[in-house]
């Protein structure tokens, strides 16, 4: 039996890619995905087959995943970050009902969460929520009612496609939401190009995050009420101390 590999490529970076994936795209001959992913690893894997599908062609992505698994080869669908984080997993596993005969296998990366709170310090140590901003499958009606709620439980929360050229002033409005019920001098970090060149980070208050410049590369983490910066990292405390 044929089976599709869905393997999360980390953030990018050759060695933030874990063994298992990596032992994956050597196994697989089709490799398939976004353009943007298949050019980050295209050059270590010169003898694959790489199909690719731009933004917004995740389900004729997939059915090109199943057509080659049909033809008795096993593929690599591969995603930045983790495939089961806002990857392709969901959608492989829902199109794979009419594909019983193909096996379905998901392989985990450095989601950006994870791989974004590292570059920071250690925002992330207490209970967190991870919302994206995008639009495009969630209305925003929605995503407020998230931001509302995670920001009063006094959750970290980790923004996902914090703002783009058609969503420039989602960020200022996610802000604005948070700040009904988080201090302005609320610690918060952001995080460019993770794991890729270019990266890049800052700390910043949340009242300055709210007029900040972001893009689909950048994860924004807004710190909770016990959020601290201590020399230059942005870190929220578990407790251990005080056990």
């Amino acid at each position: 039996m044929s089976t599709i590999y869905v393997t999360g490529l980390g953030p990018g970076a050759a060695d933030q890619m874990t063994i298992k994936a990596r032992t994956v795209l050597e196994h697989c001959p089709v490799i398939i995905g976004y353009t943007v992913y298949i050019d980050l690893i295209r050059d270590q894997f010169p003898d694959k087959v790489f199909l690719s599908t731009p933004m917004r062609k995740e389900t004729d992505r997939c059915r090109m995943a199943f057509a080659e698994a049909k033809k008795g080869q096993d593929v690599a669908m591969v995603c930045s970050g983790d495939a089961g984080i806002y990857g392709m997993a969901g959608l492989i596993c829902e199109i794979g009902k009419d594909y019983p005969e193909i096996g379905i296998e998901v392989v985990p990366g450095i989601t950006a969460a994870s791989g974004g709170a590292a570059v920071l310090g250690a925002p992330l140590m207490h209970d967190f929520a991870v919302i994206s901003l995008s639009d495009l499958l969630t209305p925003w009606e929605l995503i407020e009612k998230r931001l509302d709620a995670a920001a009063e439980a006094d959750f970290v929360i980790c923004l996902y496609n914090p703002s783009s050229r058609k969503r420039a002033d989602y960020l200022e409005k996610a802000c604005g939401i948070i700040l009904r019920h988080r201090a302005p001098e609320t610690v918060c970090g952001i995080v460019k190009n993770i794991g890729r060149e270019g990266e890049t980070y800052e700390i910043l208050n949340l009242e300055r995050l709210k007029t900040t410049r972001t893009d689909m590369f950048t994860t924004v983490f807004i710190g909770n009420s016990k959020t601290m910066e201590l020399n230059g990292r942005m870190v929220t405390p578990r407790g251990y101390k005080d056990v």
